[in-house]
């Protein structure tokens, strides 16, 4: 099976919000996509990746623009992977790995120094992801802190940018 990774286009906007619906057990993913697209601000469709085999959408991964903002106030950009999806009978056969190292290497391309990924404690540090404890960072919720990860696509890009992150208002109604 080959799959190959390329930007979002207009035409598969259907096929991703099916695709979410599919993988997860609620429409909240789907429904927060196609919000955060309607974002200026934050949505930036370089970093809306799928994964197609053939002509069929199996994949997607979004990276959006998030805020890190210190005690101070003082405010550090950064990117938030989320959602990602895979459709049920393409899992477990390496397609999210291809969409997290494709979508990494777009963001850094595109002058991006992190990323910031709620997710699988056991999954993420396969791709460089670490506890963001590890530079005092928080998530604005309660959560482990092994699944609050970041990740430095430059180095040193986190270092002195302590913080507690914020979100778009869009990851509000998940």
């Amino acid at each position: 099976m080959e799959i190959s990774i390329r930007q979002e286009k207009p035409e598969d906007i259907a096929a991703v919000f099916k695709l979410n619906v599919a993988a997860f057990p609620q429409d909240g993913e789907a429904k927060l996509v196609d919000a955060l697209r309607r974002n200026s601000e934050v949505f930036i469709p370089e970093l809306s990746l799928v994964a197609v085999s053939g002509n069929t959408v199996v994949g997607h991964i979004l990276f959006t623009m998030i805020k890190i903002i210190a005690a101070d106030g003082k405010e550090f950009e950064s990117l938030a992977l989320a959602p990602m999806a895979v459709s049920p009978e393409f899992q477990k056969q390496g397609i999210g790995g291809l969409l997290i190292q494709a979508g990494l290497q777009k963001a850094k391309a595109s002058g991006f120094t992190s990323v910031i990924v709620l997710g699988h404690e056991h999954y993420y540090p396969k791709f460089g992801f670490e506890p963001t404890e590890k530079w005092q960072i928080k998530a604005p919720f309660d959560v482990p802190a092994a699944v609050f990860m970041g990740i430095e696509l430059e180095d040193q890009a986190l270092q002195n940018k302590s913080g507690t992150v914020q979100y778009p208002k869009e990851f509000e109604a998940v």
